[in-house]
């Protein structure tokens, strides 16, 4: 039996109330109910959650707790002999992660002449951009403007976002889609051509692009292979451990170590593009996570090092629908593109409980508060509680075949395991998805530390306090094809000085008056699961 006696219960009540949950519109909450779930019930406001940080630019800050960890940690150069003198790469740029921003940059730098080098952790691709489903919003059909699309973004942030960079991203979206489908993206479109675009969490407007729910992959495939196309070099299975500064105190490039070997390489740069991702693996308060292997929160760490300032980095988004069940695929993304098309969630009393399209910090919230509080939660074999995402209501609202052509990655991850999500509502939790805090950048995409760009998911700023639903997509193009032509149009004009890493000795030192002596490995690479770091049970 795939399902417990109490799964099969309830998903009978499911059933029975599925035709009234369909017609049935929950009113969405006022402003001053969202910030009292949010206080109450989102991870982001747990006291426990979070340390100070004792040292650097934000020193008396905030920050969760196994980031503070790793940023107190030993400096992986520190052992080490290094001889800046020997430089294996001297280039022009150096991107520094090979997702789908540092590939944006990649692209970009090379179109305006630079000599462009990407060094990435895994291989070029193995990132978080590669698990978006759902979505990437640009404001660009008929109804529709920037301007809808800004005032989405700020309230989805709870109006902290720097306004600047706001602009830039919902100013830019349309093309940023343009160029994608330039490059062979193959997005959805009707019969006469045209994009098909759907809403999404907090949007006022359909504006969501997609490529059925594996739009991610498709932009990923499409960035590597202008990568390959355009052969610029990548250096797979090559870590940055320690951002390089010359005399002067600006990027001048980075220490690299192979992951499979050891070896370590001196790259030399007139400009460095940090494009490392999230942070998902460092499973903050034990949450499990849909990110990829290596979202270690390294660019942030390195970069604070050198002197980069943090925004917004006590702040998490907690994706609320995550697989709850079964195990094998546990904290798995399940898109929200579902619920755009009509899934409602629904308790274990088959209540429909709260707006299926509030912004995702506050469905989060509701899921929890659900599950605890009310006591509304299914007990999953996991030991925690989960609810249902009524997926049969999708093809009962479009139509039989439905969710098989719009949804057919997800359908397939499900039937593995022996559950159609056609005829049959999946269970849900929040899982720790996305990073909204980072490095702190200014309009050029650069941060404090001169000729230092920081590009995707590692920025802060962008998107506030939340994101909402495809705006990740569309930051790492937008911001990453910016940064990497404003550092295309600087690199001829910069003259690198003698390099240096006496800034990883002054902040050792600066742990040390502190009262700080910590042998944790900084940055961190790869979590470690020789040790009980999702406690399943405390969910």
């Amino acid at each position: 039996m795939i399902f417990t006696e109490e799964m099969l219960a309830s998903m009978k009540k499911v059933e029975a109330a599925r035709e009234a949950n369909i017609k049935y519109e929950p009113r969405r909450m006022t402003a001053e109910e969202k910030d009292a779930l949010l206080k109450q019930y989102h991870p982001d406001y747990k006291k426990s959650g979070f340390s100070t940080i004792k040292v650097g630019p934000n020193k008396g800050e905030k920050a969760p707790v196994e980031l503070v960890d790793v940023m107190e940690g030993r400096s992986r150069i520190l052992d080490l002999k290094i001889d800046l003198n020997q430089v294996d790469y001297d280039v022009d740029v150096l991107v520094i992660g090979g997702g789908g921003a540092g590939s944006s940059a990649a692209i970009e730098a090379h179109a305006a002449g630079a000599n462009v080098l990407i060094a990435t952790k895994l291989r070029i691709g193995d990132a978080n951009t590669m698990m978006a489903e759902g979505g990437i919003q640009a404001a660009d059909k008929p109804g529709d403007s920037p301007a809808h699309h800004y005032l989405d973004v700020m309230g989805g942030g709870h109006y902290v976002n720097r306004p600047e960079l706001v602009k830039k991203l919902v100013m830019d979206g349309p093309k940023a889609i343009q160029w994608l489908n330039g490059l062979g993206v193959e997005f959805d479109k009707d019969e006469q051509g045209n994009m098909i675009t759907t809403h999404g969490g907090g949007t006022s407007r359909k504006r969501m692009h997609a490529a059925a729910d594996y739009t991610g992959a498709e932009i990923m495939r499409t960035l590597r292979d202008e990568v390959l196309n355009r052969k610029i070099p990548v250096l797979d299975f090559t870590a940055a451990i320690e951002l390089i500064l010359d005399k002067n105190g600006n990027a001048a490039g980075a220490v690299l170590q192979n992951t499979e070997t050891g070896e370590i390489l001196i790259a030399r740069a007139k400009c460095v593009i940090i494009a490392t991702g999230g942070a998902g693996r460092m499973h903050y308060q034990a949450f499990p996570t849909s990110n990829h292997y290596g979202a270690t929160a390294d660019g942030l760490i390195i970069g604070y090092r050198a002197g980069a300032k943090l925004l917004y980095q006590d702040t998490l988004q907690y994706h609320p629908t995550g697989v709850a069940f079964p195990q094998q695929i546990f904290g798995a993304l399940v898109t929200e593109k579902v619920r755009s098309m009509g899934a409602k969630l629904i308790n274990s009393e088959g209540e429909c409980f709260m707006h299926p399209l509030e912004t995702r910090d506050v469905s989060a919230a509701s899921i929890i508060r659900e599950c605890s509080t009310n006591g509304k939660g299914v007990s999953t074999p996991v030991g925690g509680k989960a609810l249902w995402l009524d997926t049969p209501m999708i093809d009962m609202i479009h139509g039989k075949g439905t969710l098989e052509k719009r949804l057919p990655a997800m359908l397939r991850m499900y039937l593995t395991f022996g559950i159609d999500m056609r005829k049959t509502p999946i269970l849900i939790y929040p899982t720790l998805h996305y990073q909204n805090g980072g490095l702190e950048i200014g309009a050029d995409g650069m941060t404090n530390v001169k000729n230092l760009y920081v590009v995707g998911e590692a920025v802060g700023g962008i998107h506030g306090r939340n994101r909402l639903m495809g705006n990740s997509l569309l930051d790492i193009i937008v911001f990453g094809r910016h940064a990497g032509q404003q550092a295309g149009a600087r690199f001829r004009d910069i003259t690198v000085g003698t390099l240096s890493l006496d800034h990883v000795k002054k902040y050792d030192a600066e742990l040390k008056a502190a009262g700080i002596n910590s042998n944790e490995p900084s940055p961190k690479l790869f979590p470690n699961y020789t040790r009980n770091v999702i406690n399943w049970r405390k969910l």
